[in-house]
């Protein structure tokens, strides 16, 4: 027993100095062993905080190509929202512009025109004058008047807004008017000049003819003319007729032995037509009538001036 504790006691002791010789050698080695696991942590932290870097640069450049994108787009949209505000600023003008022309007509009009009516000759080869051989014209009795009046109708068509791109606010219109001009009245005499020579001559009738039948001298002028109106969109339009073609048709016809109603002219006119309210105009209207030659000894040519009162369409 006795024995038995010694080696005990002896085992105990060898393992406790051995374990005091190994203690510093472990502790070497835990340190030895602790230092590449700090250094292997450390790497880790740096390595994730590299990743973090990254992720946040990544990030940042994802936000970045995503608002430069939307930067574009919103400059785009800028740019689409002032056109379609300068596309409805413009429809807007138009719309106002045409409820304007509208109320004021389309640069087409029916119009009436009426005043005075002045021939530059009485037209004395009527019924109450005759042809002779030599030429010459022999007036029967009262020869008519100069001065009268007139009364007309016409309608305008425009045919271009520009005068076909040479003029700006300047409509080029085709006009036709038909005028009723009445020269007064006048005591026939051919008709009763011949009736009594007939009777000097043996032929039996009841009596002499006395020179009283009284007759209107008048002319129906058709005018087929280009006419150029001036400032457009303006209520103030005046206007020109270069030079139109007019068939004038005289009553009575020209003389009681050559009888002639038509006779060819030319006509210049100028005025002005004044926008009251909406489509209703009123305005001045001048014409001369020129034909280059008398029709029988008729002359045809003369002036007519007066207003108007018009309606755009």
């Amino acid at each position: 027993m006795i024995n038995n504790n010694k080696y005990l006691g002896a085992a105990l002791a060898t393992l406790a100095v051995a374990g005091l010789v190994a203690a510093p050698q472990a502790s070497a080695k835990t340190k030895k062993a602790a230092a590449p696991v700090a250094t292997v942590s450390k790497t880790e932290v740096l390595e994730a905080q590299l990743r973090a870097m990254q992720d946040e640069i990544a990030a940042l450049r994802a936000q970045v190509n995503a608002t430069a994108p939307s930067a574009t787009v919103a400059a785009t949209v800028a740019a689409d929202s002032k056109k379609v505000q300068e596309l409805d600023d413009w429809a807007a003008s138009v719309k106002a512009k045409h409820a304007e022309t509208h109320h004021a007509g389309g640069g087409n009009m029916l119009y009436f025109r009426g005043g005075y009516s002045g021939n530059d000759q009485s037209m004395a080869a009527t019924t109450n004058s005759v042809a002779l051989n030599n030429g010459q014209v022999a007036t029967l009795g009262n020869t008519g008047h100069r001065d009268g009046w007139n009364f007309g109708a016409g309608i305008d068509f425009k045919l271009n807004d520009n005068m076909f791109g040479l003029v700006d606010k300047t409509e080029l219109l085709g006009e036709l008017d038909l005028n009723y001009v009445d020269l007064g009245t006048f005591t026939a005499g051919a008709i009763s000049t011949v009736a009594n020579g007939a009777l000097s001559g043996g032929q039996s009738l009841s009596g002499p003819v006395s020179n009283t039948v009284q007759a209107t001298q008048s002319m129906l002028r058709i005018s087929a003319s280009p006419k150029i109106k001036f400032l457009q969109g303006s209520k103030i339009r005046p206007w020109l007729i270069p030079v139109g073609f007019t068939l004038n048709v005289i009553s009575p016809p020209s003389q009681a032995n050559a009888i002639t109603e038509l006779k060819p002219a030319m006509n210049f006119g100028t005025g002005v037509d004044y926008n009251v309210w909406k489509s209703l105009y009123i305005g001045a209207d001048v014409r001369y009538f020129l034909a280059t030659e008398s029709l029988n000894g008729t002359n045809v040519n003369g002036l007519t001036a007066g207003g108007t009162l018009g309606f755009g369409f």
